[in-house]
């Protein structure tokens, strides 16, 4: 197999950033794919914990989307699936979402922009995560 130096990406990940963890978990979506059509579709569930010892609030998304033939789409927007979640101390958040792609593999990372009880923001990073059919070759 020609050696890539394109990183490989499980389909999970996990980063801490100012004691705010965030886990991605990605799975395929079979039932709505096409891929004879170059449409494949991918599930993703984010878990947002805050490790702080004061309360934070998730106030908007930056996801930075890579298809496998090096084409990167960029997504803001005001909070997650409709929601700006306040995470008190110990307290998490989960949602599940969506991304189609044009071709059968991708990776996603990015960035949620928080802020603090003070006032603080910070940006808690979204490690990056693949985005693959089961079978393959990743």
């Amino acid at each position: 197999m020609p050696e890539s130096n394109q990183p490989l990406h499980a389909s999970c990940s996990e980063a801490i950033t100012n004691n705010v963890r965030v886990e991605v978990e990605s799975q395929y979506a079979p039932e709505r794919s096409l891929p004879f059509q170059s449409q494949w579709f991918f599930h993703y569930t984010v878990r947002i914990t805050n490790e702080r010892d004061q309360t934070v609030q998730l106030l908007s998304r930056h996801w930075i989307i890579t298809d496998a033939t090096g084409h990167t789409e960029e997504v803001r927007g005001a909070g997650v699936v409709g929601e700006q979640p306040v995470l008190s101390p110990g307290e998490s958040f989960e949602y599940t979402s969506g991304c189609p792609l044009p071709t059968s593999t991708g990776v996603m990372r990015g960035t949620y922009q928080m802020v603090t009880d003070d006032g603080e923001h910070f940006d808690a990073e979204i490690a990056p995560f693949a985005l693959h059919e089961p079978y393959t070759v990743h």
